[in-house]
């Protein structure tokens, strides 16, 4: 929720890391409840989040990327 409130009100990018790796942690934790009990959207809704917002944290940056 950090992140998605830092970036609706433009407190933070959605290209910085910490706005990534926010989004990974707490979509992470939810993730790991889903699963106890077993929720099969829940797992699918927050696994897909924790990996986007991973692969957004390691993906190759062009410059053009970076100046935004």
């Amino acid at each position: 929720m950090i992140a998605y409130v830092g970036h609706q009100t433009n407190w933070m990018r959605s290209t910085s890391a910490w706005y990534n790796i926010l989004n990974a942690v707490g979509s992470g934790i939810l993730a790991y409840i889903a699963f106890h009990p077993f929720s099969v959207g829940f797992v699918i809704l927050e696994t897909v989040w924790a990996a986007v917002s991973l692969w957004a944290l390691f993906r190759p940056r062009t410059k053009e990327a970076v100046t935004r």
